[in-house]
């Protein structure tokens, strides 16, 4: 089992990092439990919600809510983006309940060796999420295939352009490493956990995560624009597409795997805080 994310001193207003809460993990008979991950260090409830208050910066403004499913029914991906605005302020989505704890995005400081380290990691991440659709341990990841939101292959051409100017490239760290070896392990005994992972690391980067992209380049970059913040086709399409997919999936599920489902929303929050918070540091 893949360790939680280091926690971090309240001092620090930007520390993206927190303890998750945690729940049992179900699919169908199989019982895994994810509550014995340890976690080191010792965090305030202030810096819980500040990890919180910027990640959901990545996932803010465009995570625009599904189209209707059936007569009388809430389509499931409707649900899921419900429970992440919660997790927003009220400042960055109408629905959101949090306080603020950090300052906005336009007051970062990011630098560019840390914009590299959150490049590679990301990478990590989502050529884990990639693979684990190819191999379809559970029939229904072939669904996420070949979507059009895949970004593995745009950020194998960032951080050439970056080597290109003169700075080198890192190896993976910890926050990468640990959260791909999170995703292939919920990937193979917790379903429902991964498809949470799934939906908001795609639909964050497509939304609040290309605010926060734009923000760096006009401040380190010369407003120039990465690959990773480009896609092939209609964006809006292409995210509709995955949400009938998604939505398709969750039908079968009972209401305790989608609400387990929704319990790992604010996991997958603070591990993605992990690969946010190497722009700072």
């Amino acid at each position: 089992m893949a360790p939680a994310p280091a926690a971090l001193s309240a001092a620090n207003a930007l520390s993206l990092l927190a303890p998750a809460r945690v729940s049992s993990g179900r699919w169908s008979s199989l019982s895994v439990s994810v509550s014995a991950r340890p976690v080191t260090g010792v965090v305030s409830v202030a810096a819980a919600t500040a990890q919180r208050r910027l990640v959901a910066a990545a996932a803010a403004t465009e995570m625009a809510p599904a189209a209707s499913g059936e007569e009388g029914s809430k389509p499931f991906v409707e649900e899921m983006r419900a429970v992440a605005m919660k997790l927003h302020t009220k400042d960055q989505a109408r629905e959101g309940e949090k306080e603020p704890q950090a300052p906005p995005v336009a007051k970062w400081e990011p630098s560019v060796e840390g914009y590299l380290r959150f490049l590679v990691d990301s990478k990590l991440v989502f050529q884990t999420l990639e693979a684990i659709a190819e191999p379809a341990a559970v029939p229904w990841y072939a669904e996420f295939r070949n979507t059009g939101l895949e970004r593995s292959e745009a950020l194998k051409n960032d951080p050439e352009w970056f080597r290109q100017q003169g700075h080198t490239i890192p190896e993976p760290s910890a926050p990468g490493t640990t959260y791909a070896s999170l995703l292939e392990e919920l990937s193979e005994e917790d379903p429902q956990a991964f498809i949470c992972h799934f939906y908001n690391v795609y639909f964050a980067h497509t939304a609040g995560g290309r605010m926060i992209g734009k923000k760096v380049s006009e401040k380190i970059l010369n407003n120039k624009e990465l690959e990773f913040y480009k896609w092939e086709g209609n964006l809006s399409q292409l995210l509709q597409n995955v949400r009938n997919k998604l939505n398709q999936v969750a039908s079968s599920w009972s209401r305790e795997e989608k609400d387990h489902c929704l319990e790992e929303t604010e996991k997958s929050f603070s591990y993605s805080g992990g690969l946010l918070r190497h722009i700072f540091t």
